[in-house]
């Protein structure tokens, strides 16, 4: 509606001039696009960051928005959005949220994937002001399952995931021990509980101990079913890690 009232007016403000028309009909666009609550395409960092907040507020889980932001990202870091990731965030999406509100998230989903701009220093910033590092180490977890999701993570994606573990300030040893559960070499295991090969016995149990209690599902037992899942997944990968070091060292 706005574009067709500002192409007139621009017709006539500037002496009946098409040019006029043309600069009426865009800015009358992006009114409609604001009102809508879609981005307009190609639309600037500060758009999408408006419409992100905009989704957030009037969402029933604002949470939701910001998986959805993150993911897309995640989709689009090695240049091809594959339909197994896509399916990976539809099955998160209907048990961690609710089957009735799949379809507005992914309509949320897909305004991110459109966008040319996705506002990550705002939106981690808005993210890490909200939640704790539990939970933001949590959500890292779920990012690399949608990078995991066609069984290879790209280097792409593990650099965007490592931009992304910074900006929700997530301490580097924790994205280390979540990089080496779904990006392995022959020291992943020592990784994963953020110690090096030439570690000590000690030393291996303390770091077990302490990786135990911080990532036992008990820290985010606030939220819902698809995290605690993930929450135990990432739980299992540390005992498991620690249990192939003592078979590897024949600790005891």
């Amino acid at each position: 509606m706005f574009k067709y009232i500002g192409a007139a007016l621009g017709f006539f403000l500037l002496g009946k001039s098409f040019f006029g028309a043309i600069i009426g009909f865009s800015i009358g666009s992006f009114i409609d696009n604001y009102v809508s609550g879609k981005p307009a395409a190609g639309g600037s960092t500060e758009d999408m960051f408006d419409y992100y907040r905009r989704t957030a507020a009037g969402s029933n889980n604002d949470f939701a928005t910001m998986l959805s932001a993150l993911s897309a990202a995640v989709m689009k870091a090695d240049g091809k959005p594959l339909k197994v990731e896509l399916e990976f965030i539809k099955s998160f999406f209907s048990k961690q949220f609710g089957p009735q509100y799949l379809n507005t998230n992914l309509k949320t989903l897909k305004h991110f994937l459109e966008s040319d701009h996705i506002p990550l220093d705002q939106i981690c910033g808005d993210i890490s002001s909200r939640t704790q590092v539990e939970v933001r180490i949590q959500l890292l977890h779920y990012l690399f399952g949608i990078a995991k999701a066609d069984g290879h993570v790209a280097e792409e994606e593990i650099r965007l995931l490592k931009r992304i573990s910074d900006l929700l300030q997530i301490p580097n040893s924790d994205f280390e021990s979540l990089k080496n559960m779904f990006y392995r070499d022959v020291n992943s295991d020592y990784h994963v509980l953020g110690i090096e090969p030439g570690a000590t016995e000690e030393e291996i149990k303390k770091a077990y101990r302490q990786m135990a209690i911080r990532y036992h599902p008990d820290k985010v037992i606030h939220m819902g079913e698809e995290y605690q899942k993930g929450a135990k997944e990432k739980f299992q990968k540390i005992q498991e890690a620690y249990e192939a070091i003592k078979k590897a060292r024949g600790i005891a």
